[in-house]
């Protein structure tokens, strides 16, 4: 490969990166908790809340709290990509909106995501120290999910 080759494969890469900056995924973010949120229709003791609020609401929530790199493309569509797909199995600010059997379900798969230590996202917790659940956390989080569901 001559120089003049590699120099025009540069910037033409460098071009392609910069052209994918002009192009931003809209952000999740909404001003107020909705009325069907979970918290609007459930008890959430404040432990709880705060729990999810740490670990849970950046994927499974309509409100995200983005980090400085959402904005460096291809990492922002990446992001994207997992808070739409987080959102696709539980969004706790849409958790009114299902049938009583779906939220008994969804409370179901939350016990058995942090049993399993799927949840939070290793990738997450990588970036997002404070998001990783201790025991304490763990185990406050699955009784209360299965107080909830018995509750239903």
């Amino acid at each position: 490969m001559t120089p003049t080759t590699r120099k025009k494969i540069l910037l033409g890469t460098l071009a392609a990166i910069i052209a994918m900056q002009f192009f931003q995924p809209a952000l999740n973010i909404h001003s107020h908790p909705t009325h069907t949120a979970i918290e609007k229709h459930f008890d959430v003791p404040a432990d709880v809340q705060q729990i999810l609020k740490t670990s849970c609401y950046d994927c499974h929530s309509n409100n995200t709290q983005y980090p400085w790199y959402f904005k460096l493309q291809p990492l922002g569509w990446w992001l994207d990509h997992h808070i739409e797909e987080g959102k696709e199995h539980l969004n706790f600010d849409e958790f009114a909106t299902y049938t009583a059997d779906k939220q008994k379900h969804k409370l179901e798969e939350v016990v058995e995501t942090i049993q399993r230590h799927e949840m939070p996202l290793k990738s997450y917790t990588l970036v997002h120290r404070d998001a990783q659940l201790n025991s304490t956390q763990q185990q406050q989080l699955i009784k209360w999910a299965q107080q909830l569901q018995q509750r239903l």
